[in-house]
């Protein structure tokens, strides 16, 4: 028996979530209420943000012509803090509204994977596809449009249900007074987004980084006992010959992204993730940058400054620190966007407004990996 099945040997499995499926593995048995719980939950989420559900919340968006006004959950609002963050780091790249670019290219709920005739006359922002910050009216956990709007939270949506799936594990394996004991250890995978809350940090769980020209085959190995890990890569759902066509789109062309292989992100619990513009303050060092020497005292002083003094947010981006501290409670969410987010923007970019550590692969096999990485790639 390994390591892992000894600290962790109780396995509760969702096959069916998000199209991956989800398994937590822990220390105390789930049970059947807590696990029917989860699963109602599951189902939840799907019929709210699934674009491959014409019954679902999204789906109904994305076949209203005329648009329309939508109530979604309390929970969604979070994640929807997200994406304004993302989409500004990215400056646009990462936008939900490309849902209606890869149902072109083939990704939609039919799963023809056949792109229409006139897809590159139409992809991306460039083109007038409808985008999240001048198409979506947003009022909280309602939005607005004026026309049929195909959301897609793939970026960083199975991070964000795995922390919302977390925090109910914390609320019920043992009550919250056990948090951080050894008989509250658990992890969930949600294909590849994976939650740990271990208990020894010198016995850290250890995870093969998938290579993905052969997805049998592991170029590297990290090691996490609290935190977020998530990786991305086109070879798991790609089309076309030599991955020319993936899941990955820059949503301003609306294609694939051509000039990153595979992301690894690791988000430390303890990290702060504001998604906000923070010259001066703590971010994450990207690939082949010197490590940040700022002393932690000064963080919350300098983060506040920057906040206050943020040029031209657009409308939408949260601006305070309540907003800005929803990050901090969901790192595999944020995890999660920006493993996506690499693959069309700059690391360096990204640092500006989250604290993430992370490792890339390009196509031509170079690797990159950051000092803060908590792991390595195997050489020859």
């Amino acid at each position: 028996m390994s390591q892992l099945q000894q600290r962790m040997p109780y396995t509760t499995a969702f096959p069916d979530a998000l199209g991956t499926g989800i398994i937590i593995r822990s220390a105390q048995p789930i049970s059947p209420s807590m696990k029917q719980d989860l699963q109602t939950f599951i189902n939840e989420y799907d019929a709210t943000l699934s674009r491959f559900r014409s019954d679902s919340l999204v789906g109904r968006m994305a076949a209203a012509n005329c648009g329309g006004t939508y109530e979604f959950p309390d929970w969604a609002l979070p994640l929807f803090h997200l994406y304004d963050a993302l989409h500004t780091a990215s400056r646009g790249a990462i936008d939900p509204c490309v849902g209606e670019d890869l149902t072109r290219l083939g990704y939609g709920a039919d799963m023809t994977f056949t792109v229409e005739p006139d897809a590159r006359e139409h992809t991306g922002s460039i083109h007038g596809r409808p985008t999240w910050r001048n198409d979506v009216e947003r009022h909280g956990t309602t939005l607005v449009t004026q026309r049929a709007v195909h959301l897609d939270f793939g970026a960083c949506g199975k991070g964000y249900l795995v922390d919302l799936l977390a925090r109910r594990l914390r609320e019920n394996i043992g009550g919250t007074e056990s948090i951080g004991s050894i008989g509250n250890e658990w992890l969930i995978d949600a294909g590849g987004d994976m939650a740990i809350n271990g208990f020894d940090a010198t016995q850290p769980v250890s995870i093969g980084m998938e290579d993905p020209d052969d997805t049998s085959n592991a170029i590297g190995i990290a090691h996490m006992s609290h935190g977020s890990f998530c990786a991305s890569a086109p070879s798991r759902r790609h089309w076309g010959a030599a991955y020319e066509l993936h899941h990955l789109l820059n949503a301003i062309d609306g294609l694939p992204a051509q000039g990153v292989a595979a992301t690894w992100v690791a988000v430390n619990t303890s990290d702060e993730i504001d998604g906000s513009p923070a010259t001066g303050a703590r971010p994450g060092t990207a690939p082949n940058t010197a490590p940040d020497t700022t002393p932690d005292n000064t963080t919350e002083a300098v983060r506040t400054a920057a906040l206050a003094n943020r040029p031209n947010v657009p409308t939408g981006t949260p601006t305070d620190t309540a907003a800005d501290a929803t990050f901090t409670a969901f790192p595999t969410a944020a995890a999660d966007g920006l493993a996506t987010a690499l693959f069309v923007t700059e690391p360096d970019r990204l640092a500006q407004y989250f604290t993430f550590s992370c490792a890339l692969l390009t196509p031509d096999r170079r690797a990159m990996m950051d000092s803060g990485f908590p792991g390595r790639f195997f050489t020859a």
